[in-house]
């Protein structure tokens, strides 16, 4: 490990060494060469081979040198993007994975300014255990990926949804009132159960268990999880969504 962690910067530096080196030399032929092909003509008086060398070369040079600098730029701003992308959403779902969504939530419960009522939600997918045994893995994150499809077609604009567990999702609903939460847990609920979804030609049924909680005053992320995780196992079946009132 030692000896290819060495031998990387020696091939590194070799590259960025022998580019200059090369173009430089390159540079220098093709100015060269130019000039002395205009010697050879006696149709150019020496202002004009002059003006002639002082267009071409910069023209020959520059035009493919930016075009690659501008070509190098849009690839770096893709990567970064693609990087900034993995590390703040769920590759599987698309959803915000679970480190980013709990401090997007904790961050807007310590702001000192702004809406602090809302609710927060806790969406279990049911019967992914069984989708994964009789039909393999690969459906069982097909379930997710149209699950959590499922979910963002049913929630606000302002809300917030990140997979907060192998098969368990979060949503924030800043400012919602306990009517609003119950009618966003319902949409989920009627979405995720008209999904269309038959594993090697089998029809099965998708359905989920909610619960949450509705709060007077932001709460920390941990704070809501509890409260919302506790009612969601007294849950026992898939028919409503259950939410509780704390006053703080």
């Amino acid at each position: 490990m030692t000896t290819k962690a060495q031998i990387a910067p020696v091939q590194t530096w070799k590259h960025i060494v022998w580019l200059p080196l090369l173009g430089t030399a390159a540079c220098l032929g093709l100015s060269l060469g130019l000039n002395y092909l205009l010697l050879l003509s006696d149709a150019l008086t020496p202002f004009g081979r002059s003006v002639v060398t002082a267009t071409l070369v910069p023209i020959v040079i520059s035009l493919p040198l930016f075009a690659l600098l501008g070509w190098k730029q849009v690839e770096i701003r893709r990567y970064r993007q693609e990087l900034t992308r993995s590390g703040t959403y769920d590759r599987l779902t698309g959803c915000l994975n679970g480190a980013v969504f709990t401090s997007m939530v904790d961050r807007r419960a310590a702001r000192p300014a702004g809406p602090r009522s809302g609710a927060f939600l806790v969406i279990h997918p049911e019967h992914l255990a069984s989708i994964n045994l009789r039909f393999g893995l690969g459906w069982g994150d097909e379930a997710l990926r149209l699950i959590a499809s499922a979910i963002r077609s049913s929630v606000r604009k302002e809300d917030l949804i990140g997979r907060i567990g192998n098969s368990m999702f979060g949503v924030f609903l800043p400012g919602a009132t306990k009517q609003d939460a119950k009618e966003v847990g319902e949409r989920i609920r009627e979405a995720v159960g008209q999904i269309y979804f038959a594993p090697k030609g089998e029809k099965d049924v998708l359905a989920i268990r909610a619960g949450g909680v509705v709060f007077e005053h932001e709460l920390a992320f941990d704070d809501m999880y509890r409260s919302a995780e506790e009612l969601l196992l007294e849950v026992q079946d898939d028919t409503n969504v259950a939410l509780s009132q704390i006053t703080n």
